[in-house]
């Protein structure tokens, strides 16, 4: 047998499969030794481990986990394990748990097209500065005189009307569209909405394809979320979109809408 195809037979296949930015669950999961918890992950760590459940196995322990990741990839979830009592944990010493994580468009390596580097132009000289400085300063000047006058002649007006859930999504809405956003900024956006409306729709027990799929097709939650997928993941020239109409759903909740989603069900014990 030739060393390419023993490779294969003992390649393990993966025990749970997900898309960016959607959790998943890899259940009764018997791992041998002490009481295993998850590592300390970077800020920009790829891929977030959490243990659902654990139960006594004999001299081992079976665990419920669950993960998502904000690339796609392949991925072992043991890496992201140690012992809970600090002891040093060999590299074969636990069995495999490989995940896949597949992009949530046909293509992994879209990204969202760059802006070309651009030279800012010069000013002139030091004479010419001082003329556009002191030009500067009297419109300041003005403006500040006449905002004072403003702020004092309202000042037995209500206090400022707080924010909404729009308007604090609109400026990472208009840097998605202008390809502004980072990889972890994008997946973040995504998982927040899509966590959001899950919940909102008691969608969080279905698969997480299944739910995703009926989040693009639902009135509300798919606009804003099928403009992201094509914002983020495909590197197109930006088509003119209405802001306020994609960001309608989102008017009367408050800021803080996307913390306080009502909490999804326990896990099973």
């Amino acid at each position: 047998m030739s060393a390419l195809l023993l490779a294969l037979l003992l390649q393990q296949a993966p025990l749970a499969r997900t898309t960016v930015g959607m959790p998943a669950r890899v259940e009764q999961v018997v791992l041998p030794g002490s009481e295993l918890v998850v590592a300390p992950a970077k800020s920009d760590a790829p891929l977030v481990v959490r243990i659902v459940a654990t139960w006594p196995h004999g001299d081992a322990t079976r665990y419920d986990l669950e993960f998502w990741a904000l690339e796609a990839g392949e991925y072992d979830l043991r890496e992201r394990l140690v012992r809970a009592d600090g002891a040093a944990l060999a590299a074969d010493e636990l069995p495999a748990i490989p995940v896949e994580v597949g992009a949530v468009l046909s293509d992994p390596k879209a990204k969202p097209r760059q802006p070309a580097p651009t030279t800012p132009g010069k000013l002139g000289g030091y004479t010419q500065a001082l003329i556009i400085g002191g030009v500067l300063w009297t419109v300041g000047l003005v403006v500040l005189l006449v905002s004072g006058r403003k702020k004092r002649a309202e000042a037995t007006g209500t206090a400022a009307r707080p924010k909404t859930l729009a308007e604090r999504l609109r400026p990472l809405v208009e840097r998605a569209r202008d390809g502004q956003l980072s990889s972890v900024e994008r997946a973040q956006l995504e998982l927040s909405l899509v966590t959001y409306w899950r919940r909102k729709l008691g969608l969080v027990n279905e698969r997480p394809e299944i739910a995703l799929a009926k989040l693009r097709e639902h009135a509300e939650a798919g606009p804003l979320l099928r403009a992201l997928e094509r914002w983020l993941h495909e590197p197109l020239p930006r088509e003119q979109v209405d802001l306020a109409t994609l960001l309608a759903p989102y008017r009367n909740l408050p800021a803080d809408a996307l913390e306080q989603a009502p909490a999804a069900p326990s896990s099973r014990s």
